[in-house]
């Protein structure tokens, strides 16, 4: 990529259905590509959220989200249940904004190793791509663990979409930590395909003093979707009965839990616990607390470590989820965390941890996090190449 007067343009596809940690780790990840001199366009399937794209152009699509842990009922923006005319409506929209912007480089987060509800747009989208005079790089942007399949053949789809459609997976990861073949059982087929970024984490945050956001207390997130509350209202109840109970509990509710759901958590906070909406500087509260409680997604959990703060992990394990139990695990064998199970969570067990966390020393496991500057690396590479 030698011409910065005619940037390379990107066409980052993302759709995020319960939280909404696939669209965060997309804008971290346009962030760094603007900041190389990319022309980035993130199109979004999801509901819409305010996130920092760094400049980069967001055009949102009619939005879909899912009504269960298993992804099984999705619905529109009226909480109606998409039908073949929305999907053809909204397949149609997104083959318009391809050829509008012609990418260079076409991105798709997840798919094919994931979001297989969204073929209906995504094949069409690729087979465009695929037939294109000036033939994009066509891209998979995936996390390090996908969820364990549990229907015969759903694995030989995804290597027979890959194998056809891309020319690189990039995988945001540390295969020091877990390596693609521990939940992909075909990664040796596209082995020359895969290349590892290092793990994704948003290094915004600011380190200050006793007077600094976040400062000598204990954050309780959830992340951003809606499935945390548990966890909040069993922290509250943790807080007096742990080594920590003259700290400030700080409760981070996710921005898409509904109006009722906070007002509720907020009239059960006792004193010396603060209820507010996650905050954009959430990473400079990391960096500065004596604790982190998070619920174990991938974002929070490679925030807390680049924090280097003391953490407890409650890793959500509703409906298929696998990977957030599977990452926590690995990385409290290393010594950097607690972990407490969701099923079965009391004040009593959560309080316990904290107590070995606080007693413990801060997280210091060694885990590449620069997987911004790596992604942008392999992709100056690639394009290089595709010149």
């Amino acid at each position: 990529m030698t011409d910065l007067i005619s940037p390379l343009k990107i066409l980052f596809y993302v759709q995020h259905l319960l939280g909404i940690g696939h669209l965060k780790r997309t804008a971290t990840l346009a962030r760094n590509m603007m900041r190389a001199g990319f022309d980035v366009t993130v199109v979004s399937g999801g509901h819409e959220i305010d996130v920092d794209l760094g400049g980069a152009r967001l055009i949102q699509l009619p939005a879909t989200r899912a009504t269960d842990l298993y992804f099984k009922v999705l619905v529109d923006e009226e909480g109606q249940q998409i039908d073949d005319q929305w999907r053809q409506k909204r397949a149609d929209r997104l083959l318009d904004i391809y050829n509008e912007h012609k990418p260079d480089i076409l991105i798709t987060e997840l798919f094919p190793f994931g979001r297989r509800q969204m073929r209906f747009e995504l094949l069409p989208l690729l087979e465009t791509a695929l037939a294109a005079p000036s033939r994009p790089l066509i891209i998979s942007s995936v996390r390090d663990i996908l969820v364990a399949q549990t229907k015969p053949g759903r694995n030989d789809e995804m290597l027979d979409l890959v194998e056809k459609y891309f020319d690189y997976v990039m995988v945001h990861g540390d295969p020091d930590l877990i390596s693609l073949d521990k939940t992909f059982p075909h990664t040796e087929r596209i082995r020359d395909k895969i290349f590892y970024t290092g793990y994704v984490v948003d290094h915004t945050g600011v380190k200050g003093g006793p007077d600094a956001p976040g400062a000598g207390e204990v954050i309780v997130s959830s992340g951003g979707g809606a499935v945390g509350t548990n966890l909040l209202k069993t922290a509250m109840k943790a807080r007096a009965l742990s080594s920590a109970k003259d700290r400030v509990w700080r409760m981070m509710v996710g921005a898409t839990v509904e109006a009722e759901i906070f007002d509720e958590l907020t009239g059960l906070a006792p004193e010396g616990v603060v209820v507010e909406r996650a905050r954009a500087d959430f990473t400079t509260l990391l960096m500065n607390c004596a604790l982190s409680i998070s619920q174990g997604g991938y974002n929070t959990v490679m925030e807390t470590l680049h924090a280097k703060c003391r953490a407890v992990i409650v890793p959500y394990a509703g409906g298929l989820e696998t990977e957030q139990t599977l990452r926590a695990r690995l990385l409290a064998r290393k010594g950097v965390l607690q972990i407490a199970d969701e099923d079965g969570l009391t004040p009593e067990i959560l309080a316990a941890k904290v107590d070995i966390a606080l007693s413990g020393p801060p997280a210091r496991a060694e885990i590449n996090v620069n997987g911004g500057a790596k992604t942008i690396e392999l992709l100056k590479m690639w394009a290089d190449g595709n010149a």
